[in-house]
This record gives C-alpha cells, sequence and structure tokens, in this order.
C-alpha cells in the first residue's frame, strides 16, 4: 500500500505539473516531509532527481518547436551550477545529516515555499497580460537583460536555493525572468525556465546522490506516477480553470511553508 501511496503522489504532482507548468519541486518535497516522513535531506535529494527527468521531457518538447531561447539558459547556468557545485562541497564537508544542515534545509524550504507561493498567487491575479511569441525567430534585444550581471547573480541565488531545498526553478524563475527579460514573450520565459531547470536539478541531484542523499526505489516510484501524471495533466490544460488551480496551490503551499518555517 505504501508503494501505491507513492506512485498516487507522483501521480498527483505530474497532473499539477501538466496543468499549471509548476509545482513539482515545491510539492513534492514538502509531500515526502509531511506525509510519507522522509528526512529534509533525503527528500531534496530524490526531488531534485525526480524535477530533472519531468523537466527533460518539457525542454526536448520546447526545443523542438524552437522557443528555448538559449542565450537566456546560458546566462543563468553560469551562476547556478557554479553555485550550485559550492553549495553541494559545504554539504559534503559539514554532511547532510547534520542537525544543523537538516535545521537550515527545512527553514530554506519554507522561505523558497512561502516565496514560490507570493509569486503564484501573484502571477494569478495578475493574468497572463504578455504578448505571445509571433514566431520562432529570437531577436538579440528580447533576450537582453537590463544588465548582464543580473542573469549571473540571480542565477547563483537560484542555484543555492534549489541545492538546499529542490525548490525555486519553477514559479521563482519565471518570476525572475520576467524581470530581467520583459521583451521576452511568456511562452520563451516558461521554456528557459524550465530549460536551465534540468542541468541544475541534474548537478544538485548527482551531487545529493554521491551524498547517499537520493532513495532511488522512492524515485523510481515517483517517477511511475509522475510521467503518466503530466501527460494527463497537460491534456486537461485547456478544460481546466488554471488560475483556480494555482491559487489553490498557492494557498497549500504557503501553508506548507509557514510549518516547515515554524519548526
Amino acid at each position: 500500500m505504501v508503494d501505491l501511496a507513492y506512485v498516487l503522489a507522483g501521480f498527483f504532482v505530474g497532473i499539477v505539473v501538466g496543468l499549471t507548468g509548476v509545482g513539482g519541486g515545491s510539492l513534492m518535497t514538502p509531500i515526502l516531509i509531511f506525509f510519507f516522513g522522509v528526512k529534509p535531506y533525503m527528500a531534496v535529494g530524490t526531488d531534485l532527481l525526480f524535477a530533472a527527468v519531468t523537466k527533460m521531457g518539457g525542454t526536448l518538447s520546447f526545443a523542438r518547436q524552437r522557443i528555448v531561447p538559449w542565450r537566456v539558459v546560458g546566462s543563468l547556468s553560469v551562476g547556478s551550477i557554479p553555485a550550485s557545485l559550492l553549495t553541494l562541497a559545504a554539504l559534503h564537508w559539514i554532511g547532510p545529516a547534520n542537525p544543523q544542515v537538516q535545521s537550515l534545509m527545512t527553514h530554506s524550504l519554507g522561505v523558497a515555499l512561502l516565496l514560490t507561493a507570493a509569486a503564484m498567487f501573484y502571477k494569478t491575479l495578475r493574468g497572463q497580460q504578455l504578448p505571445a511569441a509571433h514566431s520562432a525567430a529570437d531577436p538579440g534585444h528580447t533576450t537582453q537583460a537590463r544588465h548582464w550581471s543580473l542573469p549571473v547573480l540571480l542565477g547563483a541565488l537560484i542555484g543555492v536555493l534549489v541545492t538546499l531545498t529542490s525548490v525555486g526553478a519553477g514559479a521563482i524563475g519565471v518570476s525572475v525572468l520576467l524581470l530581467l527579460y520583459p521583451l521576452l514573450p511568456l511562452p520563451r520565459i516558461v521554456a528557459a525556465d524550465i530549460a536551465y531547470a534540468v542541468p541544475l536539478t541534474l548537478v544538485a541531484g548527482l551531487g545529493h546522490a554521491s551524498m547517499g542523499s537520493v532513495d532511488w526505489p522512492l524515485l523510481a516510484k515517483l517517477l511511475a506516477g509522475s510521467l503518466p501524471g503530466i501527460w494527463l495533466g497537460a491534456r486537461l490544460m485547456h478544460r481546466t480553470p488554471e488560475r483556480l488551480v494555482r491559487a489553490i496551490l498557492s494557498l497549500l503551499l504557503a501553508w506548507a511553508g509557514t510549518k516547515l518555517v515554524l519548526i
């Protein structure tokens, strides 16, 4: 029954990701901690590889449509990958099961969930007011950040946050991209957010795996549920009130974040 519960949890998260494009790391890690009693460091490590696999499929789909702004992905990765490696080195030196590290992960996860909830709720209230992409062409000015250093610095911040908590590359990443690249159409923003999350979560996940912080059988069960869930969610997207789903999801994340911060 426990195995089936893991598969169903993966299926639920997969549907939410398929419906909204976000929620994988934000939902899976607190579900593993609160409902299955998984240790925070093990939940984070397992969820990072879970996110890498699920977002890889989305990146391939966007790449086939030629809407991934690779210049943006590269700028963010220049900051996020080294930051992730430095964070992993610190975790390896201190030990992921260290009580102080566990406390840092738990509270950082709570803050990340609260930020994600706020970003998602803001987007829900604001609605989709950005122009759609009219072609696969990528004019240089749309991928020009307000300043060259900002994507690197914010990418580094997200890299640390994702490596510690497995959260941050979804709704927070989209919000950062909207601020940095105001002329970039929304479909390309989403494509960039998913594409740069793949190498980041893969590097962070493999780093956690090297420290024994990944439960491989658990990961397989979660993926067995999430992959069909994403497929179903993507097909239900146009029949579901997305703003309502996002509003409910933001409230759930705020609740989970508050509980983690107060632990």
